[in-house]
């Protein structure tokens, strides 16, 4: 069973569209959009169930339009419309090949190569086309960093710290 610390919500299904099991995915996190994942996890009576996709294509920016597997009618999409839409948080996505989200590492104090503590990971910026990590220093400051495996030297989830090696200049910009 998927416990509710395992996840997080993504968005939710808003409403049926058309006759034959399709449903409008209305998702708040980009995250799904990244990845490679052949179900959606939905939240039906207070329970985790994951759903197999048949079909999935956007109809905007931050909707879709999802056909999942054993769906077929409008009574039984009815049944999920207003229902959250969750994503694993140690789901694999392609931009990250070490199998985390980059939301996961929020809250994580980030070293450099040195030891030497940079700051606190407080936010990502997934606005451009490079996902960057939003570090607050210990001054007060905020830095934007690269959110990219070539610049992570290890993590270690226990105590929540991902130690980089930032190009020269990159923490000064």
């Amino acid at each position: 069973m998927i416990s509710d610390d395992s996840v997080y919500k993504i968005g939710f299904i808003s409403k049926a569209h058309g006759l034959h099991g399709e449903l409008n995915f209305h998702f708040t996190d980009d995250i799904f959009d990244s990845g490679d994942s052949p179900y959606l996890l939905i939240r039906v009576d207070g329970i985790i169930v994951p759903f197999f996709i048949e079909n999935l294509r956007y109809r905007s920016d931050n909707v879709a339009i999802v056909k999942l597997e054993g769906i077929d009618n409008i009574e039984q999409t009815q049944q999920l419309v207003g229902n959250d839409v969750l994503f694993e948080r140690n789901k694999t996505i392609e931009t990250d090949p070490d199998g985390y989200t980059l939301e996961y590492f929020i809250g994580f104090q980030v070293f450099d190569s040195d030891g030497i503590l940079k700051g606190i990971i407080t936010g990502v910026d997934d606005q451009t086309e490079n996902w960057l990590f939003i570090v607050e220093s210990n001054d007060g400051s905020v830095h934007y960093i690269p959110a990219h495996s070539a610049f992570i030297l290890s993590i270690n989830s226990e105590t929540k710290e991902i130690r980089m090696q930032l190009p020269e200049g990159v923490w000064d910009l």
